[in-house]
């Protein structure tokens, strides 16, 4: 077992111990995942030039740890294998914005 799949393993006992599973259906664990990160976004609120205190930087990697941990759920619910997935989406994305169109751009991949 890898680190990931030990982590994902260790989120399902935590939550198997609690019985928490009958409150775990896709719309709770979406709607928690959206909470969540507009938690994230609540520690940019009124700075300036995107700047966290250091103060805050532990708190960004806990509102940050609450994303992953939803996502976690989420993709558990479904089965999805999130590795995978994500090497899948890279792919698509490599498609949608070759280096040579996107390089130095924000533009979306139906603009460039």
């Amino acid at each position: 077992m890898n680190d990931f799949e030990t982590r994902v393993h260790d989120i399902k006992k935590f939550c198997e111990e609690r019985e928490w599973s009958k409150f775990h259906d896709p719309k709770n664990l979406a709607l928690s995942l959206s909470l969540e990160a507009a938690e994230v976004l609540e520690l940019f609120q009124w700075t300036k030039d995107n700047e966290i205190k250091d103060s805050k930087r532990d708190e960004i990697g806990d509102e940050l740890s609450d994303v992953l941990y939803w996502v976690i759920m989420l993709a558990n619910y479904y089965d999805v294998d999130l590795l995978g997935s994500l090497d899948k989406k890279m792919i698509k994305n490599a498609q949608k914005y070759p280096v040579e169109k996107a390089k130095g751009k924000s533009d979306k991949y139906n603009e460039l």
